[in-house]
């Protein structure tokens, strides 16, 4: 069973788990054994009885022909989405040994495709914009006075913010660094809380970062130096902004957390999935998708969020390519995009971007510091490197020259090393990821000749 041409599979399917807990849940559910009434349609919705706790089966229901990716409903009282049942039927249907055979919608399923087709139809109509003076809008000119007002208002605050924190580095470096460690890291959240307060988000996941160093091991004096610095350079960017050039005062205004519109035009292109991966805290989970548009050749960064337990709305698999608009957002070298209209399903591809040597992946770094200079990292595919170990580390060395970059402390401990070092066999191979001052980060990774992608994160 293919849905618009592409079989899914297991890992595709499982990318839409929102934690670990509802994949291994899901993965159990993907056998016949506990669902009944399975059924499927040519327009790409699939629906299934799945035996629970209950006394009456849950029903579950699939809907894959939305471009933007699946929708799932089930009358089981988790709050995940998908929950584990959805994976499950999802699991089962990609199986394609016929558990999932094509079928007439029973009513409950119909009901739900019917009303969710009904509403993505309102919002296409109601999304049409308004003239600038109609009924019931602010008029241009009033609405864009009132915006000033405000944007003249939050840059005061975040100015005042930035001037204590000025202060606070100030004292600091006065005491000297070895204060720091004695006074906590309550002085650091405290402080944290003001720029959170001066509407000033960026600065006070900075001074959080800041505040978290002090006492974490040998050199810790350093990168706390390293990090005041980085953090007096935003500061200074901030109150000498109309000094700046444009685009390096858009990655300011970026880095402090003024938010931005994607007000480039849009550029369509075939995108190629080339890395997706989450980073959760307490509040939000937020999802990275790096693509590669193989006519524009150009790198670009997708992100989305979704609140803590929930998965981030966008799924694209890696190894798939995307027919879609991007838009880029302001700032120097910013790599940022949002997603615009799709124009057909992710399609697998044996693709992949032109792979470059670790010097040049360096270099390249290095250049993007001069229009970013809070700039952890860039997006880079290595061609022709090979997996070795390095001491009690790894580094990818190049095949035809003598230079090599060492994998990040982070990535050693992660499966996705072993898969690289298991593709290579000793072989160059073509792996992207990200460079910067801590190593390279490996994110997928192509075998020697032709073959598709591997995920490593």
């Amino acid at each position: 069973m293919t849905q618009q041409g592409v079989r899914w599979t297991a890992d595709r399917v499982l990318a839409l788990a929102p934690d670990t807990a509802s994949r291994e849940a899901g993965s159990r559910l993907g056998a016949a054994g506990p669902w009944s009434g399975a059924g499927r349609s040519g327009e790409g919705a699939l629906w299934g009885l799945c035996e629970g706790s209950g006394s009456e089966p849950y029903r579950t229901v699939v809907d894959l022909a939305d471009p933007s990716g699946p929708a799932c409903a089930c009358s089981c009282p988790s709050r995940q989405v998908p929950c584990k049942h959805a994976l499950g039927l999802l699991l089962l249907w990609a199986g394609g040994d016929g558990a999932v055979p094509r079928a007439e919608a029973p009513e409950w399923a119909e009901r739900w495709l019917a009303g969710r087709h009904g509403r993505a139809e309102r919002r296409r109509t109601a999304h049409s914009p308004d003239p600038p003076d109609s009924p019931g809008s602010p008029s241009g000119s009033a609405g864009a006075e009132a915006a000033r007002r405000r944007a003249e208002r939050r840059a005061e605050r975040i100015t005042a913010g930035a001037l204590e924190l000025e202060q606070r580095l100030a004292d600091l470096l006065r005491g000297g660094l070895a204060t720091a460690e004695q006074s906590g890291y309550g002085l650091w959240e405290e402080t944290a809380a003001r720029m959170v307060d001066a509407q000033a988000q960026g600065l006070a996941a900075r001074v959080r970062e800041l505040g978290a160093i002090p006492g974490t091991g040998p050199g810790w004096p350093v990168r706390l130096l390293e990090e005041c610095a980085l953090l007096h350079l935003l500061d200074r960017g901030w109150l000498r902004r109309e000094r700046l050039p444009e685009g390096l005062a858009a990655t300011v205004r970026s880095r402090v957390g003024l938010p931005a519109s994607a007000d480039g035009p849009p550029v369509r292109d075939r995108w190629l999935v080339l890395a997706q991966y989450d980073t959760a805290d307490a509040r939000l989970t937020t999802r990275r998708i790096w693509l590669y548009g193989t006519d524009s050749r150009r790198t670009a960064l997708l992100l989305s969020y979704g609140a803590a337990g929930r998965a981030p709305e966008i799924a694209l698999p890696v190894g798939t390519v995307l027919d879609a608009e991007l838009s880029a957002y302001p700032g120097a070298g910013q790599p940022r995009a949002a997603l615009g209209e799709r124009f057909a399903p992710p399609a697998p591809t044996t693709a992949r971007p032109p792979g470059t040597t670790p010097a040049r992946a360096v270099a390249r770094y290095g250049e993007a510091l001069r229009d970013d200079p809070w700039l952890e990292s860039v997006p880079v595919t290595l061609d022709r490197v090979v997996p070795v170990p390095d001491g009690d580390g790894w580094q990818l060395a190049d095949a035809d020259g003598d230079t090599a970059l060492p994998i990040t402390p982070a990535a050693r401990s992660r499966p996705g090393l072993w898969r690289l070092v298991a593709l290579s066999g000793g072989a160059p191979v073509t792996v992207f990821g990200e460079c910067g001052h801590r190593g390279f980060t490996p994110m997928a990774a192509w075998p020697q000749g032709p073959g598709e992608a591997v995920p490593l994160c």
